[in-house]
């Protein structure tokens, strides 16, 4: 059985969900591929230690304390792949940002590779299932061009001038993305 609750950000309505253990998810109200692989019902439950351990880390986020994604139980569900990248995503540290290249080369890296596309890193990058604690939003394009995020572009520039990236120097596309 799978569990929600709501939080209520500065980004607007989240809400999250957990196995009654760990976290499974994080979305915006109106997020790309909102709900991810949860395909069960998810039965509104506000009281799990889970739920409440995440919004203390939510509210230290959004007061700029820096928590880390290891401080909770994160279960998101995924194939091994993207899993592997959910998992780089977490080491991204907090006001830092990375490419999409430069996850791929991570990924082939550890895959044994000599490359890998950096549009399979993005894809994803786009499907992860527990949004700002796994920091996804800290990901731009080659050209240093905001690129797409599944809460919307606006919600990325908030979250990274949030972590003190001057949001100024980076580029919004017009069309594609720069990967």
């Amino acid at each position: 059985m799978y569990y929600r609750t709501n939080y209520d950000s500065p980004v607007g309505p989240l809400m999250l969900a957990s196995d009654g253990t760990s976290l499974t998810g994080l979305w915006m109200e109106g997020q790309k591929y909102f709900g991810g692989a949860i395909r069960e019902e998810l039965v509104q439950r506000d009281d799990l230690p889970v739920f409440a351990m995440a919004r203390t880390w939510l509210e230290r986020y959004f007061a700029r304390e820096r928590p880390d994604p290891s401080e909770l139980p994160l279960a998101p569900r995924g194939g091994e792949f993207r899993q592997a990248v959910w998992e780089l995503l977490c080491q991204i540290p907090y006001g830092e940002l990375t490419t999409y290249g430069h996850l791929a080369k991570e990924m082939a890296a550890r895959l044994g590779r000599v490359s890998m596309s950096a549009q399979a890193v993005g894809g994803a990058v786009g499907h992860n299932p527990i949004s700002i604690i796994i920091p996804c939003h800290r990901v731009v394009g080659s050209d240093s061009s905001l690129t797409g995020y599944a809460g919307g572009l606006e919600k990325k520039r908030y979250l990274l001038s949030l972590e003190g990236i001057d949001v100024t120097t980076l580029s919004t596309p017009t069309r594609g993305t720069a990967l």
